[in-house]
């Protein structure tokens, strides 16, 4: 799989979230020198046999091979997928940044489809919805039994036409309905406003072609009304990922030309790759050269990244390089933990563009950390609000069915689990004998739990409530702007919530 084009991201109305994908163009996959498994390709014949022979009606051989393929590559893990003909239109369309449906990005779950993140200012985002969010229900049908392309394909449709999702949500009594509007979602990756006292914010709701232009841009107008010499708010919350090349790109921004970004490793050589802050790396479209030109205050000014558990892929991408090469403090909570890429891969099919979306490496920041199924630690752990944190922002990668694990850690934990003393038996519960000679257990009285936090209130990220934002604006007034110069030490700053943390300097 050679002349790997660098990102194709999977960005409809509801697929696999924080798809982080290569693409490759070289054509149909080829068969390769590999022993064919012939007892394994007998039992297969054997039960299509079977299927065509008995089932209570007749089934079309496209649709069981169909099937076939869709359940070999979804019991891989959660990313990999097949991709018929309007699977494939919808990723191709995706990467533009505008799409038809519902603006929800979402992975399989045994109960239907789970919400990683809504994506903003759509039909998803006003109505609330919100990242660990089960969709079981859409228009009525249950989806459980149903595939996740199945499901996306009902979630999508005309514009302006009505579609009703119940829902269960951590914490809520019961299910949930939610009337939406189908929409064409047309997605502004890059968001900025100028701050109080010389700093800036720029938000980053996904990964996409123009994404690394339209922050060069939105850079240099901070810069030019003087909203960049004290400090920049990077902000990837709900940010479920995208374009490989595009994590590259931000990170170029940032960092000096030659850092290293990202490295990939899988079975492959040309899974083999280590991606640097050089336009060979991610400059796609020609206004990208307009990040390799922008002004130094870029690269030596303080940043603060915000991060939750629904950062995922190319956001966890750039916060850890961000965070390896000390260049900026990463606040919020654990993000997602998507460690892996995708590649797709054209497929022969009678003339229609169909492909597959195969999971076919893992990636590493700088340091060599593997992010799957972990995600990025925050250097300052700060909760959604002051009252806590949003009880759904708790589904991580790991949480998912057949998710890809790190082979070290699999060694680790099995040899954990290995060591562990067996637990010893708990005493039998006491039992009692009433007058007619019935037994029963006497459970014990659980004491009455603590009173629950009042839930926090919904708000919109960037906003003037912005819990996470208003710290992160606090941490930038009390660092030292000398923090930022190379010999400068480190010291110890207290922020509004109390939080106290080290500031290290940061690596020019």
């Amino acid at each position: 799989m050679k002349n790997m084009f660098r990102g194709l991201l999977l960005v409809s109305g509801g697929m696999v979230a924080g798809a982080l994908i290569s693409a490759s163009l070289a054509g149909p996959a080829k068969q390769g020198a590999s022993i064919l498994p012939l007892d394994e390709i007998r039992q297969f014949t054997d039960v299509y046999g079977a299927v065509k022979q008995f089932y209570v009606e007749p089934v079309e051989d496209k649709k069981l091979m169909k099937e076939a393929i869709s359940g070999m590559l979804s019991g891989l893990d959660p990313h990999s997928a097949f991709l018929d003909e309007e699977a494939y239109k919808d990723l191709q369309e995706g990467t533009a940044g505008e799409f038809g449906g519902l603006g929800i990005e979402v992975s399989a779950d045994p109960s239907g489809v789970k919400v990683i993140s809504p994506i903003d200012d759509t039909p998803a985002a006003r109505a609330h919805i919100r990242a660990g969010d089960i969709i079981f229900k859409i228009d009525g049908k249950l989806i459980k039994d149903q595939s996740l392309n199945d499901s996306v394909k009902m979630m999508r449709g005309k514009p302006d036409t009505n579609i009703e999702l119940s829902i269960l949500r951590k914490g809520s009594a019961g299910p949930i309905n939610i009337k939406l509007t189908r929409a064409i979602i047309k997605v502004q990756s890059v968001k900025s406003k100028p701050l109080p006292d010389g700093m800036g914010y720029v938000r980053i709701s996904q990964f996409q072609e123009r994404t690394s232009s339209d922050l060069a841009n939105a850079l240099e107008s901070l810069n030019k009304s003087g909203n960049l010499k004290n400090g920049l708010v990077l902000d990837l919350r709900n940010d479920p990922g995208g374009l490989l090349n595009a994590a590259i790109g931000v990170s170029a921004a940032f960092l000096p030309k030659g850092s290293l970004v990202v490295s990939t490793k899988g079975q492959i050589e040309d899974a083999k790759k280590e991606y640097i802050t050089s336009p060979k790396d991610y400059q796609v479209v020609r206004e990208d050269a307009a990040v390799e030109k922008l002004p130094e205050v870029t690269k030596t000014m303080p940043i603060v990244v915000l991060v939750n558990g629904a950062s995922a892929s190319a956001s966890e991408i750039v916060a850890g390089a961000l965070q390896d090469h000390k260049r900026a403090t990463i606040m919020g909570t654990q993000s997602f933990g998507k460690g892996s890429v995708q590649t797709v891969i054209p497929m022969r099919s009678e003339g229609k563009k169909t492909a597959i979306k195969l999971t076919t490496a893992r990636y590493f920041t700088p340091s060599g950390r593997s992010i799957q199924a972990k995600g990025i630690s925050p250097d300052v752990e700060v909760k959604d609000t002051a009252e806590g944190n949003f009880l759904d922002f708790d589904i991580r990668e790991a949480d998912l069915s057949n998710h890809l694990e790190v082979p070290e850690d699999k060694a680790a934990k099995d040899a954990k689990k290995a060591s562990e003393k067996p637990k010893k038996a708990e005493a039998p519960l006491p039992v009692k004998t009433d007058a007619s000679g019935i037994t029963e257990k006497v459970e014990p009285v659980k004491a009455k739990s603590e009173t629950v936090k009042k839930r926090p209130k919904f708000y919109r990220y960037g906003d003037a409530d912005d819990y996470q934002l208003n710290q992160a604006i606090d941490y930038l007034k009390k660092v030292d702007k000398e923090q930022v110069s190379k010999n400068a030490k480190a010291s110890v700053i207290e922020l509004e919530s109390g939080i106290k943390m080290k500031v290290e300097p940061v690596k020019k």
